[in-house]
């Protein structure tokens, strides 16, 4: 089970995708028309050899991407995507779990489950299989021209924001069939290969989130120095761009 890609939810689709371009190093490689089906927009985005950052917009309303902007007060995580090599062992641990799918597709080069945030805490999970696994059908057909690694290197991570981090953890670990553990005093990651998902506790108002995502640079420094020409929120180790921030690392 390996991390593969992050979704963020914006009111405006364009603005957020320019933030991430610009201090980021990344490039668009592809708009899925699929997404329609949802009610929305998208952007894809490389990051590193073959992870994704995607950003998603309502286009309607009265759309579940919607309902989240509203519930959470503006832009922010949205979705974790893994990818998984036994997608059908995947499916009989979830529904043992008693944890709903709400969307799944089987296509030829590609599957998917969705799972109900409500059953597994913070954001909407996906489990993806794909032929063959060096593929990513949602990134397009061309979408390896498009990767930049001079800035942005590594899609490491993420963190959930979560009111008991360890029994979330707890609960991710189970959905996906890897182990969980402590880290620190508060904090409790889940592990996979690659990536590591990160529980803490809550910070703020907003509720249980997706409210980070780990990124290995070549210069975070670098990364700061640009979001803040940006007039982007920008902390020691850290940027935000479209609600979530972006922590850095080399």
């Amino acid at each position: 089970m390996r991390l593969r890609q992050i979704a963020l939810v914006a009111r405006a689709l364009e603005p957020v995708v320019e933030d991430l371009c610009a201090v980021l190093g990344l490039e668009v490689c592809f708009h899925d028309p699929g997404v329609e089906v949802f009610g929305l927009r998208n952007a894809l985005l490389p990051v590193g050899p073959d992870a994704f950052l995607e950003v998603v917009s309502p286009m309607r309303p009265d759309t579940a991407a919607g309902r989240h902007l509203d519930r959470y007060g503006g832009d922010g995580g949205y979705m974790v995507i893994v990818q998984s090599d036994d997608l059908a062992a995947d499916r009989a641990r979830v529904a043992a779990l008693g944890v709903r799918v709400v969307w799944e597709i089987t296509l030829p080069d590609a599957a998917t489950i969705h799972l109900h945030p409500h059953d597994v805490g913070a954001a909407i999970v996906s489990i993806d299989a794909m032929a063959p696994p060096e593929s990513w059908r949602w990134a397009g057909p061309d979408w390896r021209p498009h990767v930049r690694t001079e800035v942005t290197r590594e899609l490491a991570g993420a963190t959930l924001a979560a009111r008991d981090p360890a029994a979330m953890a707890a609960r991710w670990a189970a959905v996906l069939g890897c182990p969980a553990r402590a880290a620190g005093d508060v904090a409790h990651e889940v592990r996979l290969e690659p990536g590591t998902l990160r529980f803490e506790p809550l910070a703020g108002g907003r509720g249980e989130r997706l409210a980070g995502v780990t990124l290995r640079v070549a210069d975070p420094a670098e990364v700061r120095a640009r979001a803040a020409r940006r007039s982007l929120p920008t902390d020691e180790g850290a940027v935000t761009i479209g609600g979530v921030r972006f922590a850095l690392a080399r």
